[in-house]
Parts: structure tokens; C-alpha cells; sequence
């Protein structure tokens, strides 16, 4: 995809019928390359998708071109016309990718000589594949980072929704995936909106970071004609150019960065994923999907199983690959270009489309999903998750050391255990023959709802506590 030799300044273009290894090489070659050789150096059929970024970067370019007066404004103005040609040509499904033109800068080199003849071949004066490549990456990193923050955000509304009409929906709250403490259903998924959140904050961040323009790095060492690199950047969106024309090219950390912000993400996805698949089971029974994300199986005619969930568990499973994978390539690259970069864009693209169709996907469960109350209320009280709230009573009310507390607190437990009922159905004399001064009104802070509305600290899991919560995000998102 980029040039390994120095920058073919001013070279024209060479006709779209010539030899393939003559068409990309020049004069160094005197033979084409083994039919082999084309197979693993062909990029056109996953690069072709920067195809409108290349156009974006080759009009800056040309538009700079011209004002610095490398070129004149005739050809110039050959040159946009041809491209704008081009750009029709693709929105109409009848541009002629061709393989034997190895990836999208010469496809679209190429058929810009056909068009316009010699003029074409200014177009490549003070630029290399090499910083070609490297921008049109960027900015297709860049509008990738974008479109996840807006989606999150949709995701983010749709969580929000379901927390808000579930702010004093009791439920468990687990640690160990054994009954802990009560909580409300709308505390649990706004846990979910505070991480989406930092996705998107991620995102953001890793925007701002490769918000930086690598074009006129050229090959690697910049180039002699007198370009105005800030013009170009400007052009495309780009607070400013990059500062090292080595770095330029060779640095692969932005897409590294949003790889690793897409991981993180699909991490987050996962785990709501898999809590959605434990909530519709029989055994858990705390919400239902419809039809519109659930399959049945082509055997057993009761099933119905949560698939959509469980892709988007198995799609972190390739966002983490993707990340793992470039890392990988990039690990061992002297500066500056070395055609292992090729490898880039593949795993990028194919983490983001997983990306973009796990929140989706989440984003449409959310705003499916029904809660089933009763039976999250029975489930909340299990396990004797109030036992905290016995050993908090003990502290505050007996002033006694929290470790007393929660010593008196296990055998309570152990006591109901063996009798067979809840902690707060436990007979007086049975809590007094462990501590004689516990009196009848502990009961009143052993039931689920009295637990939870307890938790009035700030990020707590009273429903007030909730209920703010879900208003500042909702200030946040608006």
C-alpha cells in the first residue's frame, strides 16, 4: 500500500493496461511480480474502504498544491474535477477496482490518468504512500472513534430509560454471583451507564490524541517543495500536522488506542451481555425478551434462547483479538515503513464493525427488555443478604465494634439456617439467646426495601440516590 523507495515526484501515471509490477515500481523493475507475490501484496479488497478518505486527503492535497504553487492551477483544477469524477463513479457502484493495482491510492491514481491524462501524475508530487496511507488511516480511525461515542450515547439513553422506571425495583445485588446486599434494578444498569460513559470518554480521548495530520511526511523524510502542511491539516479536520516526518508514517499507536478503547468497551458489552443471558433463565427469571432478539432451536420447540446476547459476548472475543493481533505486527517495526503495516487496517476494521453492531445489538435489548418485579423482589431478600444491615444495626444502636457486630451477625445466620426461615422471621428469643440486648425493632432493618433505603450515601443504592443519579446523566446526555 505505500512506497518503499523514495517519493515518486511528478512521475506520470502509467496507463491502466500496463504490466503490474511496471505500473506501481517504474523503471527500477524490469519484470513483473510472481503471481504469488501479487496475491500477498494486494490490499485493494479491505483498503478500498478508505476510498473516501483517500479522495478527502488527495483534494487537500491538490487544492495546497496549487496555492503553494507546485503546480499550476490548469492542472490542478484537472486534477479536482477528475477526483470529483471519481467520487461519482464509487457513489454509483461503477468504479473499476482492479487488482492489479495493488490498493486504493494507485486504483484511484490510476483511473485519474484515464480520465484526465498526464495531469494525474502531479497529483503525487510531494507525497508517498507512505503519508498517504497514514492519513487516510487516521481519518478513518478518527470518524470510527466518533460514531462509537454517538452510538454509546444512544446506549446510554436506552439504559438510562429502563433505570429510570426501575429506580426502586428491588433486586440482589451479588458479589460472587452469590446473594450480597439488596439493591434496585435501575442502581444496577446505571453501573452500566457510568462505564459507557468512560468508553466514550476513551474515545474522546484517543480522538484527540491522533487529531494530528502525517500529510507531507512524505516517504519518511518530508519533502523538498515548499508545502504548507498546516493548510492541508486544516483542510481535513486536523488540529495540526504532525511534528516528526519518521513518526508520521511509522506510528501505528493511534489505532492501537482505539483498539484498546473498543476492547475495553466490548469488555463492558460482555458483561451485560452475559448478565442479560443469567436474567432470562428459568433460574433467574428477572427479565424477558421478546421475539425481536431471542431464536428458538430447531429441536426443542420450548426454547428460547437470548442469541443477540450472547454474540456480543463472543464479539469481545475478536475486538480483543484485533487489539492483540496489531499489536503484534507493530511490536518488532524499525522506523520508519515496513510493508507488515498493510496488516493494520483488517483488524481495525473488523474490531469496529463488531463494535458498532454490539451496541446496536445492546442498545435494542435495552429498550426491549421487561423486568420481571415480583420476582426480582422474591430474589432480593434470598440468601440472607440483609445480614449487613443486622450487623450495621449492632454498631449503631449497641455501639458495638463492627467486628463484635458481624461475629454476633454469623451466628444469627447460622441460627436461621438451621431453623429454616429468613434472618428477619428469626424468633426474638433466638436473637437475644446470641445477644440479649438485640430487641423486636431490628426487625424493621432486616426487609429488602428497608436495606436498600438505607444506602442514601452519595452513589448509593437507595432509590433517591438512583434517582439523582439518573438526572445528572440525563442533564449529561441531553
Amino acid at each position: 500500500m505505500t512506497d518503499n523507495a523514495s517519493d515518486k515526484t511528478n512521475r506520470p501515471a502509467p496507463d491502466s493496461g500496463a504490466d503490474a509490477g511496471q505500473t506501481i515500481w517504474g523503471g527500477r523493475f524490469s519484470a513483473k511480480p510472481a503471481d504469488l507475490m501479487q496475491a500477498i501484496n494486494v490490499s485493494i479488497g479491505f483498503d478500498k474502504r478508505l476510498a473516501p478518505q483517500d479522495l478527502r486527503g488527495s483534494r487537500a492535497h491538490a487544492a495546497m498544491l496549487i496555492k503553494t504553487g507546485v503546480i499550476s492551477q490548469d492542472d490542478g483544477d484537472k486534477i479536482l474535477q477528475g477526483l470529483d469524477t471519481i467520487e461519482n463513479e464509487m457513489a454509483a457502484g461503477t468504479f473499476p477496482f482492479r487488482e492489479e493495482f495493488e490498493d486504493i491510492h494507485m486504483n484511484v491514481e490510476v483511473r485519474l490518468k484515464e480520465l484526465i491524462g498526464e495531469a494525474a501524475g502531479r497529483l503525487h508530487t510531494a507525497r508517498s504512500r507512505n503519508d498517504q496511507v497514514a492519513t487516510d488511516f487516521r481519518l478513518w480511525v478518527r470518524e470510527a472513534c466518533e460514531r462509537s461515542i454517538l452510538q454509546l450515547q444512544d446506549l446510554q439513553r436506552a439504559v438510562l430509560a429502563l433505570a429510570d422506571a426501575n429506580a426502586d425495583t428491588i433486586m440482589p445485588g451479588f458479589t460472587h454471583l452469590q446473594p450480597a446486599q439488596p439493591v434496585t434494578f435501575g442502581h444496577h444498569l446505571m453501573a452500566y451507564v457510568e462505564m459507557f460513559g468512560r468508553d466514550a470518554g476513551r474515545f474522546a480521548d484517543a480522538r484527540e490524541r491522533m487529531n494530528e495530520s502525517p500529510l507531507g511526511a512524505a516517504a519518511l523524510a518530508g519533502s523538498p517543495f515548499p508545502i504548507d502542511r498546516r493548510m492541508t491539516a486544516e483542510a481535513l479536520g486536523f488540529a495540526r500536522p504532525t511534528a516528526n516526518s519518521l513518526d508520521s508514517v511509522s506510528a501505528r499507536d493511534f489505532a492501537l488506542e482505539a483498539l484498546s478503547a473498543a476492547a475495553i468497551c466490548a469488555t463492558h458489552l460482555s458483561r451485560l451481555a452475559e448478565e442479560i443471558v443469567l436474567w432470562v433463565t428459568p433460574q433467574f427469571g428477572f427479565i424477558k425478551l421478546s421475539d425481536a432478539f431471542t431464536t428458538g432451536s430447531s429441536i426443542m420447540p420450548q426454547k428460547r434462547n437470548p442469541d443477540a446476547a450472547e454474540l456480543v459476548r463472543a464479539k469481545a472475543g475478536r475486538i480483543l483479538g484485533s487489539l492483540v493481533g496489531l499489536m503484534t505486527v507493530m511490536k518488532g517495526l524499525p522506523l520508519a515503513y515496513s510493508k507488515d503495516m498493510q496488516e493494520d487496517k483488517p483488524p481495525v476494521f473488523e474490531a469496529f464493525d463488531s463494535l458498532s453492531l454490539s451496541i446496536l445489538a445492546m442498545t435494542g435489548m435495552a429498550q426491549d427488555m421487561q423486568p420481571d418485579r415480583a420476582r426480582m423482589a422474591a430474589a432480593a431478600g434470598g440468601g440472607y443478604s440483609t445480614a449487613t444491615d443486622l450487623a450495621d444495626w449492632l454498631v449503631r444502636v449497641l455501639n458495638l465494634p463492627f467486628r463484635q457486630a458481624h461475629h454476633i451477625t454469623g451466628a444469627a445466620v447460622k441460627r436461621a439456617e438451621s431453623l429454616s426461615v429468613d434472618l428477619q422471621d428469626l424468633p426474638l428469643p433466638e436473637f437475644q439467646a446470641i445477644e440479649p440486648r438485640i430487641t423486636e425493632d431490628v426487625r424493621t432493618f432486616l426487609s429488602p426495601e428497608a436495606s436498600v433505603a438505607s444506602r442514601n450515601s452519595y452513589g448509593g443504592a437507595a432509590p433517591a440516590q438512583v434517582r439523582a443519579q439518573i438526572e445528572r446523566w440525563k442533564e449529561r446526555l441531553s
